[in-house]
């Protein structure tokens, strides 16, 4: 049996272990493993590494992904979709492993759809990834997030400013969500409920009225004010999989807040430091699991499936479920957003 793995799209926490148990599970049964670089860019040009023991040594607490990642979208377009297909066949792989959010297990539904065997393991920081409980990367995020909420609430107390906080999530508010109300925000926007921009400038000023002279808002990158129905973004340009980057929530916001209040107003975008460096315990321990049924899977015939956490337990749900859509905070937990709220 000859496996290869990949990880797709954004890096995150936990990648490593992921692999790392991939590959010692793969081991115990005798299989060979193909490591592909660079996400599906590495299947379309035969960029790939064997994997073994003293390959993954070390790896597990490490950030980012030993094998690279990309966005590469190989049905972008029916010359790379030929040549993925022929490569598959060239490496001689007979199930691939695929470590990624819904982008890179779309691609892995499509090769399930032309006949090949695949296993995902779901990825993202955003815990977005329908048909899982949880993601690995989300609990280092958030813990990365909710550290630099609790730095920014001396600063915003010192100067008695407000600070609002971008945060990563695009259609999904969990990121936002958990360190807002980790970190004590006194306002936390997130994408599933579009918002009054007016009413957080009451909320804002409340404060201030009450004697606390600073506040501290937390807003995710996908969420948007009523009557604006469009993403803030960065840049027009489209990646493979037709997402544009968002980002300029938070400063709009800031604008917005000192115009309408006269508030001394900053925001601060996160960005990238929320998916970088070492995973937390949590996540580590998720993403070995995740390995390891993966690996499972594979031994039992359990082919053109992702592995999922239910509730405690380890699970698998059709690959194609778990693309159908997006997991965002649902409507029973959007309450927790306003809770402490002035």
């Amino acid at each position: 049996m000859r496996i290869g793995v990949l990880t797709g799209g954004g890096d995150a926490p936990g990648l490593n272990a992921a692999i790392r148990a991939v590959v010692r599970r793969s081991m115990q049964y005798g299989y060979e493993v193909i490591g592909i670089k660079r996400g599906w860019a590495g299947l379309l040009d035969m960029d790939y590494v064997r994997l073994n023991r003293d390959a993954v040594s070390g790896i597990l607490p490490k950030g980012g992904t030993m094998l690279g990642t990309s966005r590469t979208n190989p049905f972008s377009n029916e010359v790379d979709q030929k040549k993925l297909v022929e490569n598959i066949g060239k490496l001689g792989l007979d199930v691939i492993v695929s470590i990624g959010g819904d982008d890179t297990q779309s691609v892995s539904s499509k090769l399930s759809d032309l006949g090949f065997k695949v296993v995902g393991i779901p990825k993202t920081i955003d815990n977005d990834l329908y048909g899982t409980d949880r993601t690995f990367g989300f609990d280092t995020a958030v813990s990365i997030a909710t550290e630099a909420i609790d730095r920014i609430h001396t600063t915003a107390e010192s100067h008695q400013r407000t600070i609002v906080v971008e945060v990563m999530g695009r259609h999904a508010g969990w990121i936002a969500l958990y360190s807002g109300l980790a970190g004590g925000a006194d306002v936390i926007l997130i994408p599933e409920e579009p918002f009054d921009v007016d009413e957080v400038c009451s909320m804002v000023k409340k404060r201030y009225e009450e004697g606390r002279k600073f506040a501290v808002v937390v807003v995710a990158e996908g969420a948007v004010p009523k009557g604006i129905p469009d993403f803030f973004t960065r840049s027009a340009e489209k990646d493979a999989f037709g997402h544009v980057r968002l980002g300029g929530i938070g400063e709009w916001l800031e604008k917005e807040i000192e115009k309408r209040t006269g508030i001394e107003t900053r925001s601060v975008v996160l960005g990238h430091v929320q998916r970088g460096g070492s995973p937390t315990a949590f996540d580590r321990v998720l993403a070995t699991r995740f390995g390891l049924a993966a690996v499972d899977a594979v031994k039992q015939g359990n082919l053109n499936v992702m592995v999922s956490l239910q509730g405690e337990k380890i699970t698998t749900i059709p690959i194609k479920e778990a693309v159908k859509a997006n997991r965002i905070v649902p409507e029973d937990m959007r309450w927790l957003a306003k809770a402490f709220s002035p």
